[in-house]
């Protein structure tokens, strides 16, 4: 059962300069400005084009700015002019929280000093001391990177006590950036690495996150609720975490844009991890220059001119930017006809706009799903050991199975805990065994990529990021793995997933992969392919795929606004 949020009541310093991501931010941003129009006139025009009354649309638009359509760019352009403030736009998603998110359960807990937080901007804001484009923008975090002021439980009451004390790395971040620490988001518990079948989305703190495009549907996972959140629009942007597929499937099932990064590029202090080679943390946003933006700061490579904004570059992606590029796709067909059927459409749309689209197959793939899972049981009981340690509660893996079988409320739903006992079975991470497979797992991911690209002159391999949502059933619990993000998460290469369409009344992301610190490119060529593609849609809350009701009454105006480590 969800325990009842803090709801609203009624701040830091230190960004790193690095070329290649501010001046990929810059150019995004300046792009955004330019592709919009005024910010104004744009939320006029959307609000009368979706025909929404005020009545319907006034949870979704704040003085005329559509909160579902509206990128962090325009908001700075409106707080440097006075039009808006960080208070008035934090009160609004808590507003919106409060009012929406009883339906999807996504936000754990708002910061309680949120307001305050805003405060502190808003002033910076007056006095021209702006820290860069995410200062006073809210930002959702996923419930298993640290908060010194908030409790941290990846899910599990095992950590539901007192706060961490310290924030994460990159929390220390957000807040030298001067973004709002909006709250807490829901998640699927332990990142899902627990039981034989989990159910994503599902926590025994936070209880189940549904996906609000079809309220019986599931979200994906890990992240489920900082992606259904973004989707909901109930904050600007949200951070999540990936092993494999934690990002990129949650953003894909929820028709948001999600970020993998390269790994190492965002610090893994103060995460509850899975393991050290795969864990990192990403954005989650409506669009990807929010995701870029967000991405800047998260990997500490952010830079501002002497007034606070992004340093100018050229605009991108500019109208024809797709000309010339080369995407494999690989189809995945066991995913679907409809969602093949989709893939075939997306591949037309992107060789309309001059993309030069082949089809590819990855190769090394069964090896890789045959590796993965005893290389990770290994580093989990290392990674997790040293975390626990660290913490209030079980000290080991072996104390955290204990904790389980105490406590009922641990099996409601994930009622097992097979891949703990696994976990604490498994080699050491000194063992040869081990370090044989690891190795091997680096070399195919890696290769399974960067041949592919050579082979093909490629700037990019897409598949899709997910199936259509599964229904949410604990006795039966999740679809089969998807495996589109597995070789990019392995390698620690980056990804991302950008809507790409719909089944039925169900988003589908696409998903793109470069090779090792390609995220500045990655960024870009997704940016023109969300411009070309602009497959994104609000959600309707319809309470099962088979209603035809247009929303669930309260929420009908409301819209705009296995393996398993999702």
């Amino acid at each position: 059962m969800k325990p009842s949020p803090v709801k609203p009541s009624p701040v830091k310093p230190f960004p790193v300069k690095k070329r290649g991501v501010a001046s990929l931010t810059a150019a995004l941003t300046v792009a955004a400005l330019l592709s919009a129009g005024v910010p104004e006139q744009r939320a006029v025009a959307a609000e009368a084009g979706a025909g929404r009354s005020p009545a319907l649309a006034g949870s979704a638009f704040l003085r005329g700015v559509d909160l579902d359509t509206v990128t962090i760019p325009e908001l700075q352009a409106r707080m440097k002019r006075g039009h808006l403030t960080s208070s008035e736009l934090t009160r609004a998603y808590l507003r919106r929280i409060e009012a929406i998110d009883p339906k999807i359960d996504a936000v754990l807990r708002t910061d309680p000093t949120a307001l305050g937080q805003a405060a502190a901007s808003d002033l910076r804001h007056r006095l021209g001391k702006v820290r860069g484009p995410l200062d006073g923008i809210p930002v959702l975090l996923k419930d298993n990177v640290d908060t010194r002021d908030m409790p941290t439980t990846a899910g599990s009451l095992a950590l539901a006590g007192r706060p961490p004390g310290t924030d994460a790395e990159l929390v220390g971040r957000l807040r030298a950036a001067g973004a709002v620490v909006l709250g807490k988001a829901n998640m699927s518990e332990w990142a899902n690495f627990r039981a034989a079948k989990p159910t994503s989305g599902w926590s025994a703190v936070g209880g189940q996150t549904h996906n609000p495009y079809v309220l019986d549907r599931n979200p994906c996972g890990s992240s489920s609720g900082s992606a259904a959140a973004v989707a909901a629009s109930l904050a600007q942007v949200a951070v999540g975490t990936e092993t494999d597929g934690s990002i990129v499937c949650p953003a894909g099932m929820n028709g948001v844009v999600g970020h993998k990064p390269s790994l190492g590029l965002v610090s893994q202090a103060g995460i509850v991890p899975i393991s050290a080679e795969q864990d990192t943390a990403g954005p989650l946003a409506r669009n990807v220059v929010d995701a870029a933006i967000a991405f800047s700061v998260l990997s500490g490579h952010a830079t501002t001119d002497a007034g606070g904004a992004p340093g100018r570059t050229e605009a991108f992606p500019r109208p024809g930017s797709l000309r010339g590029k080369r995407i494999g796709l690989w189809r995945l067909p066991s995913l679907g006809a409809d969602v093949d059927a989709l893939m075939t459409r997306t591949a037309a749309r992107l060789r309309a706009a001059g993309a030069q689209v082949v089809e590819v197959t990855p190769p090394y793939q069964d090896r890789l799903a045959e590796l993965e899972f005893p290389a990770l049981l290994s580093e989990f009981h290392r990674d997790v050991d040293a975390y626990l340690a660290s913490r209030n509660g079980p000290r080991d893996l072996a104390g955290l199975i204990e904790f389980n079988r105490a406590h009922p409320a641990e099996q409601t739903c994930f009622a097992g805990q097979e891949l703990f006992e696994q976990a604490l079975a498994a080699p050491s991470t000194t063992d040869p065994r081990y370090r044989a497979v690891r190795a091997e797992l680096k070399d195919l991911s890696r290769r399974s990529i960067d041949e592919t690209m050579a082979a093909h002159d490629l700037d990019a391999i897409a598949s899709p990021a997910n199936p259509p949502a599964w229904t949410t059933d604990c006795a039966r619990g999740d679809n089969d793995v998807i495996p589109s993000s597995t070789p990019a998460a392995v390698a620690g290469y980056p990804s991302l997933s950008v809507p790409a369409g719909f089944v039925g009344e169900l988003p589908i992301g696409l998903l793109l992969m470069a090779g090792d610190r390609q995220d500045e490119g990655l960024l870009s060529l997704g940016a023109a392919v969300e411009q070309r593609l602009d497959a994104r849609r609000a959600p309707r809350y319809l309470p099962s795929v088979t209603s035809r009701a247009t929303a669930g009454s309260s929420l009908a105006g409301l819209g705009g606004g296995s393996l398993d480590l999702r």
